[in-house]
């Protein structure tokens, strides 16, 4: 055979493994995806009879809270694999976009090798839980290992998905590479014992920081970093550790988080937030920067119904981020003004950030969602203004008359439904949170059907809403045995010690621990920082006088100004991705708004400390 004719058939053997591993690993997305989707289907008809039998029959199903969340573990056990490469795979390109092609290529290997190792964690922890549980499930009456069998495939299939996308994009020799450190750090990582005289959790943190570095999935850099802790004297084995992850999954308020975000998707498929927008524009679009006003007012609103700044961070960008650049806004700038106002979807309720930090210290989500009300509205008045001062629009619209403004909030009359439904229900105790939840999902199912939604839509909704909900049960699981080795090391008294540098007295000890937050921000994404710092933090601002609830509130806003912040700033990242303006230029474009939240955090502060019944 000729030189000429073994390079042809060279190139058709790699042609058809990328072709064949692409079908295949579509194949895998496809099953998964319509998996989630029915299990979130499920799950919302489970909770919405349960509701029905509560309020209307006065009784109830036998076992159905607890099978409810055996379901969401379900789901996050199948989307896990999906959220690798979703726009919530937590991944943070800062480093990976400034290198020259072989330090990329090295980061991809680092990536790839511990998302692997850290899929292997799941599926052989997992397998290794199922061996030595015993016992039922106290409502259901099924074997408790079933809850840990969702997560060896799970694992398995994190696994595969990682190989399959390297070999479609004919990454060949990436695979090879991650696969041989894979298998070597597998096999040999249980036999070390390092000792370096620093706490585990010191390890567990640097090891993570390295993975989150090369952008690697921030669940699966926290997992594997707890998991070789285990060779510099962690405590925690490593089926110790999985059950602590899983377990950090199964909790019935973390139901609430896929129906919030199924209402907002729902809300935008269905066309009833275009009629926010409209809302919005009649209000203020004639003020000055009236554009950029209009994109605060309609994040606003937003708010009330999708709990998700990065939901409201694709939607504003695609919507506004064309026209603000056709009014005279530079792109970076444009950008910048839709970022900053997504930071409003995790404090106006209902919001899912509070719902994690609920989950994390047993504060009251119905407290927390009316101190988000107050605290959004004060971010809201600062932003206008900023919006204000910086207001670059070659022109803007006619003072509109006040029954185009009344047409317009009839029209949009049933998004503002649904935030009535979320916040009155939970604060005056008619529904619980997930409850709730439920509720809005179903009226928002009832819009998109009223708004003849296609199958394929909804079907979508489902789907989307099912992975990223994923995404985030992973990263609220897998935060689980790092928080578990900062307070085994007492790390909980070193951040004490930290809140405390000013002085004792309230003032001090709330600067301390917002200055803590906002360098916890530079770094770490916010569901990531809550369920780490916020039991840490909360004891020692409480024991100095500040009302819980407030600096919960307090806490959320702090660790939402990371979102704007490099080198994480996830928000920023997002409209860059979808606007493809380069997040340098949107970081610096964004500074005039990051000063404008920073002004409203201190009157926040200023308010918890002398009027504390506000929140």
């Amino acid at each position: 055979m000729s030189v000429a004719s073994s390079d042809i058939s060279g190139t058709g053997w790699r042609s058809t493994a990328q072709k064949t591993a692409a079908i295949v690993s579509r194949g895998i997305e496809t099953v998964l995806g319509t998996a989630g989707a029915l299990i979130l289907a499920v799950l919302l008809a489970l909770v919405t009879v349960s509701v029905t039998l509560r309020y209307v029959f006065s009784t109830g199903l036998t076992g159905s809270d607890e099978l409810a969340v055996w379901l969401n573990v379900a789901m996050i056990a199948v989307g896990a694999p999906l959220a690798l490469h979703s726009g919530l795979a937590m991944r943070l390109d800062l480093l990976h976009r400034v290198l020259p092609p072989a330090g990329r290529a090295a980061c991809d290997v680092a990536a790839d090798t511990i998302t692997m190792l850290s899929g292997l964690v799941i599926g052989f922890g997992s397998l290794g839980i199922i061996g030595m549980i015993g016992g039922t499930s106290p409502a259901l009456g099924l074997p408790e290992w079933m809850r840990f069998a969702f997560f060896v495939p799970s694992g398995l299939l994190i696994v595969a998905q990682v190989v399959l996308r390297q070999i479609s994009d004919g990454r060949l020799a990436l695979t090879v590479a991650s696969g041989f450190l894979t298998a070597l750090i597998w096999f040999a990582a249980p036999g070390l014992h390092i000792d370096t005289g620093l706490p585990p959790s010191i390890i567990t943190g640097l090891i993570a920081l390295i993975g989150i570095l090369v952008a690697a999935p921030l669940p699966h850099a926290f997992l594997l970093a707890a998991w070789l802790a285990i060779s510099f004297g962690s405590t925690l084995p490593e089926p110790a550790l999985v059950n602590n992850a899983i377990g950090g999954m199964s909790k019935f308020l973390l139901l609430a988080i896929p129906f919030f975000l199924l209402a907002g998707t729902l809300l935008t498929e269905s066309g009833i937030a275009a009629r926010l927008v409209r809302f919005a524009s009649a209000l203020v679009g004639h003020w000055r920067g009236g554009l950029a006003q209009t994109t605060l007012i309609t994040s606003m609103l937003f708010s009330g119904a999708s709990g998700s700044s990065i939901a409201n961070a694709a939607f504003g960008t695609t919507t506004f981020h064309p026209e603000l650049v056709r009014r005279g806004y530079s792109p970076e700038r444009a950008g910048a003004i839709v970022a900053a106002t997504s930071v409003l979807d995790n404090v106006i309720p209902p919001s899912i950030a509070f719902l994690i930090l609920a989950a994390a210290t047993n504060l009251s989500v119905g407290r927390l969602l009316v101190g988000g009300v107050f605290a959004g509205l004060v971010m809201t008045l600062f932003l206008g203004i900023a919006f204000r001062v910086t207001a670059h629009e070659k022109f803007s619209a006619a003072k509109a008359p006040g029954s185009e403004i009344r047409a317009a909030a009839i029209a949009a009359t049933p998004a503002f439904g649904l935030g009535l439904i979320v916040v009155l229900g939970i604060r005056f105790g008619i529904v619980t949170t997930t409850e709730a939840a439920a509720v809005a999902a179903l009226y928002t199912l009832g819009l998109g059907l009223w708004r003849r939604l296609g199958a394929g839509r909804i079907f979508g909704a489902f789907r989307q809403s099912a992975a990223e909900a994923a995404a985030i049960g992973m990263l609220i699981g897998t935060a689980g045995p790092f928080a578990f080795m900062l307070a085994v090391d007492n790390i909980s008294g070193q951040i004490a010690a930290a809140a405390t540098a000013f002085g004792s007295g309230p003032g001090m000890v709330l600067l301390a621990a917002c200055i803590i937050l906002l360098i916890v921000g530079l770094f770490l994404d916010i569901g990531a920082a809550i369920l780490l710092f916020g039991p840490l933090l909360l004891p020692v601002v409480s024991q100095a006088g500040i009302d819980p609830i407030a600096f919960g509130v307090i806490l959320v806003v702090n660790l939402m100004i990371g979102g704007l912040t490099p080198p994480v700033g996830i928000l920023v990242f997002v409209v860059s991705g979808i606007s493809r303006v380069p997040a340098q230029a949107l970081f610096r474009a964004g500074l005039p708004y990051l000063v404008a939240l920073l002004g409203a955090l201190a009157l926040l502060c200023l308010v918890a400390i002398l009027f504390p019944p506000f929140f």
